[in-house]
């Protein structure tokens, strides 16, 4: 490990894996051969991010097997059709069990990608080298692959950890303002939910990372990192803790389920989301108006939305909210806020207070 790499551990016991954070790390051959064993590699990613890095990336793979699968760009694309190529490429080549697939690319590549890896010849190995902010500091970690369905986000998944993760920062620099961004939501949910002293720190160092200042954005993936990998390691399989993770993403998914997904980036929806459960929240009074106000400033000061799309409509909301994961015997659980850094998950809020937030949602 060089002096400028960073590096977080997710501790699960014989399953324990790093997470390298740092820049110039795709072509790091030293890091490919710890994280890859296997002589067989097959590499998913996709149209936008290929041509850019997957030629690094083989280079570092070095005299491996290679073979690779680029899929479309999008939201849209994490659904079980989109998993077809990807076994298709894997019988192909004659893939074994002792194989392993590499995710080059953003969630939905790396949902995607680990979901095949979970399930090819019943689990084979995989790592993730994530490439927007939102999949360094969230869906990279943690083991949770999987697609869509349209009656429900991530419906359709396994529990399958990588052997490593490698969160290359240089790679942001090609990344859309509007993918970074969105990236920022889960960053601030990590504040929000369980870190009040990040929360300020955020306050102070939004702009910089907007503008993408190396420091500031290499500190951001470590924190959101350090984060998420203390409650992975405390509840893996999302029995208890984890669920924390949700912040916003009962009402964010909602809103990705209802727009068809990929209107909305992710983060985008989880932004609105996470506005959505601070304002119930405070309707319930358990934080007052001025700690509701000041998380929705901060993710409006990111460039993101406070307010789901006008149109989806209370029933329409709930037909969606009812169908989450969390939910337990009927009953519709929410991840709250108590205080800022302070979350749970829970099912005792006022009715009337989620209806008025249902509600005032439908006025866009």
């Amino acid at each position: 490990m060089t002096e400028s790499t960073r590096q977080v551990s997710v501790d699960l016991g014989e399953r324990r894996y790093p997470i390298h954070i740092g820049r110039g790390l795709l072509a790091r051959r030293d890091l490919l051969d710890e994280a890859v064993s296997a002589r067989q590699v097959l590499v998913v990613s996709n149209e936008v991010v290929a041509p850019l890095y997957l030629h690094t990336l083989q280079e570092a793979l070095g005299d491996r097997r290679f073979a690779a699968v680029t899929l479309r760009d999008g939201e849209q694309e994490k659904q079980l059709a989109a998993m077809l190529p990807v076994f298709d490429e894997l019988l192909v080549q004659g893939f074994g069990r002792d194989c392993q697939i590499i995710a080059l690319g953003g969630g939905v590549i790396g949902d995607l990608a680990g979901f095949v890896a979970a399930t090819y010849q019943r689990g084979v190995a995989f790592i993730q080298v994530p490439t927007t902010l939102l999949a360094m500091v969230d869906s990279s970690v943690g083991g949770k692959t999987g697609v869509n369905h349209p009656r429900g986000k991530n419906m359709i998944g396994a529990f399958h950890q990588p052997r490593a993760v490698i969160a290359d920062l240089d790679v942001l620099d090609t990344l859309p303002d509007r993918e970074l961004r969105a990236g920022m939501a889960e960053v601030i949910k990590y504040a929000l939910l369980g870190d009040r002293e990040f929360l300020v720190w955020l306050e102070d160092h939004l702009d910089a990372a907007l503008a993408r200042d190396g420091d500031t954005l290499a500190h951001i993936v470590e924190r959101s990192c350090r984060n998420k990998a203390a409650i992975v390691a405390a509840d893996e399989r999302e029995t208890g803790q984890r669920a924390l993770l949700n912040l916003g993403h009962t009402f964010g998914h909602a809103i990705e389920a209802a727009r068809g997904y990929g209107d909305w980036l992710h983060g985008e929806a989880i932004a609105a989301g996470m506005c959505m459960a601070a304002e119930l929240s405070a309707r319930a009074g358990w934080i007052d108006d001025a700690d509701c106000a000041r998380a929705t400033a901060l993710i409006a000061r990111a460039g993101l939305p406070t307010r789901p799309p006008g149109d989806i409509g209370p029933e329409r909301f709930r037909e969606f909210m009812a169908r989450d994961k969390k939910n337990r015997a009927g009953e519709l659980r929410l991840v709250l806020l108590r205080g800022l850094g302070d979350a749970v998950v829970t099912a005792d809020y006022p009715e009337a207070a989620l209806t008025a937030t249902l509600e005032a949602a439908s006025h866009g």
